[in-house]
């Protein structure tokens, strides 16, 4: 469903609705926002069709240039623009105006048609040309926070930092530098015992259980002893290793 339809006038705003639409389908994906020019298809009913996306519409965007509204189509009954905003308007679905350029004023109840005085009384958005990268910005940020749906399907919004994602490290013992690689997808649980060197994990899920004794169990990933030992599945035992040269075996004691 379109939560979010663009209301505008042809020759006055209709290249920043194509501007905005664009980067709010970037934003938040094309089924999250309707212009008309675009969103009808050949052969579709344009009136039926209009009515119908408003009604489903969460948040209506009237962007507006420097003549909108003086202009006397506002006083049309027929006229689509108008017709538009008094459809959200009954349905109470909220109308934002976005002033299209720096030396826009907001609107005048002396100005509008009695159906659209309520957009006088109505805090407005801004766009300007010389300011777009940030206006685009605050206008996608107002939407997010206006409509949950819109806030879930935010493509920029900043992942979760890891203590939230349900990363959970623990080490114990360790000789030496540990480190964690980032980007871990799924829930990570690192247990590591008595490391002696470096330890490194990389990218992927790690899950460790339980440690017992000197049983581990789950699909884990161990460090123990001289060096790094890298362990997936079940493992009963110790696991352990050495360096600094070979050990001597209790045959060769018999030998010397």
């Amino acid at each position: 469903m379109a939560e979010i339809f663009i209301n505008y006038r042809t020759g006055d705003g209709d290249r920043t609705a194509a501007a905005i639409e664009r980067e709010l389908a970037h934003r938040f994906g094309e089924d999250k926002v309707f212009r008309a020019s675009r969103s009808i298809r050949p052969g579709e009913r344009f009136p039926q069709r209009l009515v119908e996306a408003v009604r489903r519409s969460t948040v209506v965007l009237t962007v507006a240039g420097a003549s909108w509204s003086r202009s006397r189509k506002l006083h049309d009954e027929d006229d689509w623009v108008r017709r538009e905003i008094v459809e959200a308007l009954a349905c109470g679905i909220p109308v934002i105006p976005v002033l299209d350029g720096r030396d826009v004023q907001r609107f005048s109840t002396d100005d509008l048609p009695p159906e659209l005085a309520d957009l006088a009384e109505v805090q407005s958005l801004r766009f300007d040309v010389h300011n777009g990268n940030a206006d685009f910005t605050r206008i996608g940020d107002e939407l997010a926070q206006l409509v949950p749906s819109l806030r879930a399907a935010d493509r920029t919004a900043p992942r979760r930092p890891a203590h939230e994602a349900g990363v959970a490290n623990t080490m114990g013992d360790v000789h030496g530098p540990g480190t964690q690689g980032r980007d871990f997808t799924g829930d990570v649980g690192t247990v590591i015992k008595n490391p002696s060197g470096n330890v490194h994990t990389g990218t992927g899920d790690i899950n460790a259980q339980r440690y017992s004794g000197n049983h581990y169990s789950g699909n884990s990933q161990h460090s123990a002893g001289d060096g790094a030992i890298n362990v997936s599945g079940d493992i009963s035992g110790g696991i352990g290793q050495h360096f600094g040269g070979p050990r001597r075996r209790p045959e060769d004691e018999d030998e010397q």
